[in-house]
């Protein structure tokens, strides 16, 4: 076959160092706008990225030439880089060492869409913790408890 072909799905979600509530209101909209640019730029195109004040949800199509961990280090690098550029406020800003990153079939595109869409909702009753770990769990990730929030 001549042809090298790929369609992989990748929801992945992070969040700021210490879990601080630097993504207000009026940085949101902006630095989805410019997740998405670099998802073009390293061409893995994001399907949705929504967040709340701590971390944030993307839903991508990863490269057939790109590594999930390359693909981190670019949304996180490009967009650190630009969040500090943007306010005094933003200058200590840095995302979390950590990620999640959890495959999935076409078939569950809408339900994952749905669900990072509805941020907000989700996190009224639950916590970014609870919410991390049951990704986790049920996705059969072995974690220590005390690694994954240092």
């Amino acid at each position: 076959m001549p042809q090298s072909l790929a369609n992989i799905y990748i929801h992945l979600i992070f969040s700021t160092k210490n879990r601080h509530s630097f993504l207000t209101d009026s940085v949101r909209p902006n630095l989805h706008a410019y997740f998405a640019t670099v998802g073009k730029t390293i061409d893995c195109p994001i399907i949705i990225v929504n967040s709340v004040e701590d971390h944030v949800h993307i839903l991508h199509r990863l490269s057939r030439t790109t590594t999930i961990a390359k693909a981190v280090e670019e949304f996180k690098k490009s967009t650190s880089k630009w969040l500090k550029s943007k306010s005094p406020d933003l200058a200590k800003f840095s995302w979390q060492s950590g990620y999640g990153a959890f495959s999935l079939s076409e078939s569950q595109l809408d339900s994952v869409t749905a669900y990072i869409q509805n941020q907000r909702e989700h996190h009224r009753a639950k916590s970014f913790k609870e919410e991390f770990r049951e990704f986790l769990t049920k996705n059969n990730l072995s974690f220590d408890e005390e690694h994954i929030w240092a």
